[in-house]
């Protein structure tokens, strides 16, 4: 009987992720793709977000379906497809600049665009892979362990309680939060990061960030 009112306990307290954040991060990355140069965008400037879109309905509504698998594979996809367009025009714009395509205005459009684009795409991904993704993390009452040690994982049971944070867990804007503090101060700051694969992702993140500032300080200095 108590097993019984335990379980039923923890199904009256689970609480789902918004999964919103992250649909609108991947609406602004299609959006930051617009406002790049032509010379950074290959084929029509429409292509890249509409093929982002039309994505992005079938894993809304794979998700309200509660079909998990598909949803994950097409969650999956999306995020694959918006970091091989930032890659694409990363290489691009180093592939530009000895050529001088650029006018100091569309270079200052180009790597702010490019480094807000960063950021977001590996808050996706760090959101869909850390303790198994968001239907993971849904499954289980509070989050016990995963990829990044987040300081509420550090506090003692009674402290949770006491807190209010005994059921936490990480949401998309954990992740972005991470992610933007990766992008500027190129290391983790109050969030140790555990397992291997997140420590290469860091490091991949910092890389691409750092690459675009140093290009454009390169070429700024160039310019004055």
């Amino acid at each position: 009987m108590d097993q019984v009112n335990h379980v039923s306990t923890e199904l009256d307290r689970w609480d789902p992720e918004p999964r919103w954040p992250a649909a609108i991060a991947v609406l602004a990355v299609g959006g930051l793709y617009l406002a790049l140069p032509p010379f950074l965008i290959i084929g029509p400037r429409w292509l890249f977000p509409a093929v982002v879109i039309a994505l992005l309905v079938p894993t809304v509504v794979s998700h309200r379906a509660r079909k998990h698998s598909l949803n994950r594979i097409l969650g999956f996809t999306v995020t694959g497809l918006v970091t091989i367009g930032m890659i694409v025009s990363v290489g691009l714009l180093i592939a530009a600049l000895p050529a001088h395509k650029e006018t100091p205005t569309e270079l200052l459009i180009s790597a702010a665009a490019l480094w807000f684009t960063n950021v977001l795409v590996f808050a996706l991904w760090y959101w869909r892979l850390d303790a198994g993704g968001p239907h993971g993390r849904d499954s289980r009452l509070g989050h016990p362990d995963g990829a990044f040690l987040f300081p509420q994982m550090t506090m003692p049971p009674e402290q949770k309680i006491a807190a209010g944070q005994h059921t936490w867990s990480p949401n998309f804007v954990d992740y972005l939060f991470i992610a933007f503090n990766t992008s500027t101060a190129f290391s983790p700051t109050d969030v140790p990061v555990l397992a291997r694969w997140g420590k290469l992702m860091m490091m991949l993140q910092s890389l691409i960030s750092l690459t675009v500032l140093v290009l454009l300080a390169a070429r700024a200095v160039n310019i004055l």
